[in-house]
């Protein structure tokens, strides 16, 4: 009888089955309610960064969430403070910093998973014809889960430290783009 009101199955302790209900239970909210886990290992933001304090009131719980200004007047996106990715990548929520040059490209691909690759157009001076021909390059760069670029539209990147083989650049911002067709045929200086 008091097997059948716990909801055991007969022949197993109940107090190992209630635990194991419990840790569930906090797996699943632990989980659904801090961060997005998708990959195999758990995901956390990193020990070596100070955690700022988080502000509110005192009943409040609230789970601590680093974010930094990358400075040079580019703004910390909403997504990057109340969001709840991990990214150690991402130069708003990790120890990456921007310096070097700031660039300007348009998205020609989003296929990777947290890289996109962008087109920078320019024009290339010709001394025997006097004339300028039209040359592009492609640029592999880091984009943080708290954008969300589309082909076509125009990113500003800053030059950061090696992040992979072919990665240097890191998405600052994004700006809506209305172009219509196959942006690798528009020819746009930026």
């Amino acid at each position: 009888l008091a097997q059948a009101q716990s909801g055991s199955e007969p022949g197993k302790n109940p107090k190992k089955s209630l635990r194991k209900s419990r840790e569930l239970r906090f797996l699943q909210l632990f989980f659904s309610s801090n961060m997005d886990q998708t990959e195999k290992a758990f995901q956390k933001q990193g020990v070596s960064v100070a955690v700022k304090k988080v502000l509110g009131k005192k009943g409040q719980k609230k789970a601590a969430r680093y974010w930094k200004s990358v400075g040079l007047g580019f703004a910390t996106p909403k997504e990057a403070k109340d969001g709840s990715y991990v990214d150690k990548k991402c130069p708003f929520t990790s120890n990456v910093n921007i310096r070097g040059a700031i660039l300007k490209g348009m998205v020609v691909s989003t296929k990777m998973k947290r890289t996109i690759i962008i087109r920078r157009n320019y024009l290339h001076y010709i001394k025997k014809f006097n004339r300028f021909e039209k040359r592009h390059s492609n640029m592999a760069v880091h984009c943080s889960p708290c954008f969300e670029p589309r082909e076509g539209d125009i990113v500003t990147v800053g030059q950061c430290r090696p992040l992979s083989k072919t990665v240097r650049f890191n998405v600052l911002r994004t700006d809506k783009n209305q172009i219509f067709g196959n942006p690798r045929k528009v020819f746009m200086l930026f």
